[in-house]
């Protein structure tokens, strides 16, 4: 049997005895408590100007149907379960707080794992990851990478962090779009939304149209881009993903793709038109890199 440790308000996952445990299910995924021995993972590819990444969940509710993160696990049954479970660092504070390499250092928050998944908002692990790490001197830099508007709760800490970037995932204009490939996450509408108020409290945010999905109307999409405030983005395509373990676009998603006659092709078009759209952004860029059909 899967458990899970809930609490109600301003939840302390962390600081509660390891026997308290509460089934529980989130959606479609069942939740479980897991001990770790590291919290901080040294990055390399794409993300090896980093020092750490920090992911305070292994698996996501999200379960979007191209996700590559599946590709890193190395129980094939979970691999093939994913988006049906998430299992959470129960002593990842514990582990920061014994951390003496943070200060001063640049760290991503959720490389493999959505840190504001569902089931953040009733642990606040996240949270308090972002609060220690706002109290370390010299601060480090932080990144958080996610699709959930729930990041927004902490807009609060956030204010307190010399050097922060938030990265939203939007990866199409359309809803029903987005149904057919991420139908477990927020509407694209409120993640525009989220944006825009983080913005409008000053904090940084790229979006990641990664991957481009199908996109109904370039013109009004790029509109939606620049009314939310976003800095940038940055787009790619899917991942082929041509050996074990390495990232790479899981079948749903392809099958979906064909039958939308969604092609790299079409993803270059349609990329590259986006950045036409919107000049005067400062980071944006097309990742057509490593790529093949």
């Amino acid at each position: 049997m899967l458990y899970y440790v809930y609490m109600s308000a301003q939840p302390l996952l962390f600081d509660l005895e390891p026997e308290v445990r509460v089934p529980r299910r989130i959606g479609q995924a069942l939740v479980t408590r897991r001990r770790v021995r590291q919290i901080l993972t040294k990055p390399t590819g794409a993300l090896k100007d980093l020092d750490f990444t920090i992911n305070p969940y292994v698996g996501c509710s999200f379960a979007c149907s191209y996700c590559y993160a599946a590709f890193f696990m190395p129980d094939e049954q979970k691999a093939h379960d994913w988006g049906y479970w998430v299992e959470v660092k129960e002593n990842a504070l514990e582990l920061l707080r014994r951390e003496d390499r943070l200060a001063g250092c640049k760290v991503l928050l959720g490389s493999v794992t959505d840190p504001y998944q569902p089931v953040e908002r009733d642990t606040g692990l996240t949270k308090s990851i972002v609060e220690h790490l706002s109290r370390l001197e010299p601060q480090p830099s932080v990144r958080i990478l996610t699709r959930s508007p729930l990041v927004s709760r902490d807009i609060d800490i956030f204010r307190s962090l010399h050097e922060l970037q938030v990265g939203m995932s939007v990866t199409t204009d359309d809803d029903a779009t987005r149904i057919r490939y991420e139908p477990s996450c927020a509407s694209i509408g409120q993640r525009l939304s989220a944006v825009k108020r983080l913005t409008e409290e000053g904090i940084r945010v790229t979006l990641n149209l990664a991957p481009l999905l199908p996109v109904t109307n370039v013109n009004a999409f790029a509109q939606m881009i620049r009314d939310s405030g976003a800095s940038g983005f940055w787009a790619s395509y899917f991942h082929p993903g041509t050996r074990k373990f390495a990232a790479g676009t899981r079948p749903g998603a392809l099958q979906q793709a064909k039958m939308d006659d969604w092609c790299f092709e079409k993803f270059i078009e349609t990329a590259h038109a986006l950045k036409g759209l919107l000049p005067d952004l400062a980071r944006s860029t097309v990742d057509a890199d490593s790529l093949t059909s």
